[in-house]
């Protein structure tokens, strides 16, 4: 009796210690954070993970911002805030981190700031409560080399692919075809982002579309594509850019008319230099009829006469 008392108290102990074990890798892994590099060669971006000691957001701030500051122990990478600029302090206002630095920000290398950014951006809005970062020169709000303001940033206008590392970036400048509030015509907007260049320009613009308005065009223009549509495939043949969408595609959210669903894909893609007409097809199908009145078997072009100026 005595003995199975022991075994008992023993397996009893053994469940307590895994379920502790248990909790506290549960703890560890709220706290894992990816702190973004930047190679020597100054044209990718590395993830290492990282513990944080603080949960409390105004703490974490700093510890993240400190991280990013800090040599990587591996001597091809280099911190993005170890250049010879200096962060003059931060503040957080309603999601959007706002970060002021000097003006020796600005004599860093084009390719350079924008992986500067991009490992910044991507580091700090994995904190809860973050989802834009804003950067700033002391007062001013840092503008590109042509004077545009680049204004707040996602981890979204970063693109990057599946896995740890984010490849060579290049900027790229894209004119988007959203929907009026009537949802019966289309408006041109402008949208400058940061991508990865494993990704086609084709495809991409599809992607940007399907994302819908940016936040600082939101109640300008609407989207004109479900946000459930998935892209199977993007190619271009011949000046013809064949976009193949899963059946989410079908299913149009809002007011939008056939035309300006349609031809907000169309007129985006042909602003491409190598693509003149689209085609659209459905899991592979082209033989569809879109909202029972367009099918799909024809090959799209540009469609001015939908478009209409912003107000």
């Amino acid at each position: 009796m005595k003995k199975k008392l022991i075994f008992v108290l023993i397996v009893f102990c053994l469940f307590s210690m895994m379920a502790a074990c248990g909790n506290k890798e549960q703890a560890d892994k709220s706290r894992i954070y990816k702190i973004y590099n930047i190679n020597k060669d100054e044209t990718k971006i590395f993830s290492n993970e990282y513990i944080a000691k603080n949960a409390e957001a105004e703490a974490l701030i700093s510890e993240l911002l400190e991280q990013l500051a800090v040599t990587p122990e591996k001597l091809e990478y280099k911190a993005p805030l170890a250049g010879e600029f200096n962060l003059l302090g931060y503040s957080l206002e309603e999601g959007q981190l706002i970060l002021q630095f000097d003006e020796h920000y600005k004599q860093q290398p084009a390719i350079t700031e924008v992986l500067v950014r991009a490992a910044i951006v991507r580091t700090m809005t994995q904190i809860k409560g973050i989802d834009y970062v804003s950067f700033y020169i002391r007062n001013n709000p840092l503008t590109d080399n042509d004077g545009n303001v680049i204004g707040t940033m996602s981890a979204d206008m970063f693109i990057d692919n599946a896995g740890s590392e984010i490849n060579a970036y290049d900027k790229a400048s894209l004119r988007l075809y959203f929907a009026n509030k009537e949802g019966d015509r289309l408006i041109e907007t402008n949208r400058k982002l940061v991508y990865n260049t494993n990704i086609s320009m084709e495809k991409l613009v599809v992607e940007q579309l399907i994302d819908g308005p940016s936040e600082q065009v939101k109640g300008e223009v609407y989207p004109t594509i479900n946000p459930d549509t998935k892209v199977i495939s993007v190619t271009v043949r011949d000046g013809i850019c064949y976009v193949n969408l899963n059946e989410s595609f079908l299913t149009v959210e809002g007011n939008v008319t056939s035309d300006v669903t349609i031809y907000s894909i169309a007129n985006s893609l042909v602003e491409l230099p190598n693509v003149n007409k689209v085609q659209i097809a459905v899991e592979g199908e082209t033989n569809i009829l879109f909202r029972e009145n367009t099918n799909l078997v024809t090959t799209f072009e540009r469609n001015l006469d939908i478009v209409t100026p912003a107000e």
